[in-house]
């Protein structure tokens, strides 16, 4: 018989053991402050906005079109999606796990369940080098479709990094520089640290000349994301970090349009925070984003089901994107805008 998601998500919740209740709506309720674990940081309030954020934007019913197979296929960054979806980068995937699976047996499910429903995974980068270089084997085997992520170390160890990137095939890099809150580094000794826009342009110069883009994660705010281009990114991602780095921040569906309107047209514009449904793709592809990522529902999937249950979960995804492009009469994702909303402003 086909696996099913109930299938999925109770096999995830039986290997989890508790450190991820897999709870019918993953909104940091249950698991406020455990962090490490899968919780949002302190009151868990950051991770709790994405979600509620995107629960207050409401979709705009229009029936009177011809829209009958809305495309839902495009390209970011010179990847080709069939939705405009990416697997966000969940690392230390056993140490927030209780050990349900290992390093590269899940980096092995994103990875190739994500290449076989026709979408890429992030690929994270840890204290422990085998994290990275995990994700690298994966992007060696599909033809570099992974978009590997360097945290924001020390400049040798980024340029490192972002070497290894290039000789693994890879067409694209990026640096999540809102990392530089987590605990768990800390914790293992070995903290990133914030970069002044000098050292992001130097970063960003270094991806260029190994031939790879570069997109830097964490922007929050049209400030960060106007020097992101400046500094010369092909991409930004609008994201608090699942709200695991800093308490008491909006949900990143408050903050995707001033963002969208400082730098439409000179860079790719991707957000992640909240993001559980078609529906909710679409609310983010209207304020402007290019497309979404998704984290904590794929590791679900992923300890649940395997590359299976990867692929299952993003077909399923793909069938609610298109039946909320139908309701709402958006022939193609590069469409998607202010129409798909109510109230129209």
């Amino acid at each position: 018989m086909p696996l099913t998601m109930k299938q999925v998500r109770d096999k995830a919740r039986e290997l989890t053991k508790g450190s991820c209740r897999v709870c019918p709506a993953c909104d940091g309720r249950v698991c406020s402050g455990e962090v490490p674990g899968m919780g949002g940081t302190g009151s868990g309030v950051s991770f709790r906005n994405n979600v509620s954020a995107l629960a207050e934007i409401y979709l705009n019913t229009r029936l009177v079109h011809e829209v009958r197979n809305p495309v839902t296929e495009t390209e970011v960054l010179g990847f080709k999606l069939r939705l405009p979806l990416m697997v966000g980068p969940v690392g230390g995937i056993a140490f927030n796990l209780s050990g349900a699976v290992g390093e590269e047996e899940y980096q092995e499910a994103v990875t190739h369940g994500a290449d076989q429903a026709g979408i890429i995974s992030g690929t994270p980068d840890a204290v422990p080098p085998e994290v990275m270089k995990t994700g690298l084997a994966m992007a060696r085997k599909l033809d570099g479709r992974v978009l590997p992520f360097v945290k924001p170390w020390e400049p040798r160890i980024i340029d490192e990094k972002l070497r290894m990137a290039r000789d693994a095939g890879c067409l694209a890099a990026a640096c999540d520089l809102d990392s530089i809150g987590l605990v768990t580094l800390r914790l293992m000794g070995m903290p990133a640290y914030a970069k002044g826009e000098d050292e992001l342009a130097r970063i960003v110069s270094g991806a260029h000349e190994l031939g790879l883009k570069m997109i830097i994660k964490g922007v929050m705010g049209p400030h960060d994301a106007v020097t992101c281009v400046k500094a010369g990114a092909d991409g930004v991602v609008v994201s608090n970090h699942g709200g695991r780095v800093l308490d008491s921040v909006p949900g990143t569906a408050k903050v995707l349009a001033s963002v969208v309107e400082k730098i439409r047209g000179r860079a790719a514009v991707l957000v992640d925070g909240g993001v559980r449904t078609g529906a909710d793709i679409l609310k983010m592809l209207a304020l402007g984003a290019d497309a979404v990522m998704i984290g904590r529902p794929y590791a679900v999937a992923a300890v649940g089901g395997g590359r299976e249950g990867v692929a299952l979960y993003t077909e399923t995804l793909r069938s609610q994107l298109e039946q909320a492009m139908i309701m709402t009469g958006c022939p193609s994702v590069r469409e998607a805008g202010r129409d798909q909303l109510w109230p129209r402003d």
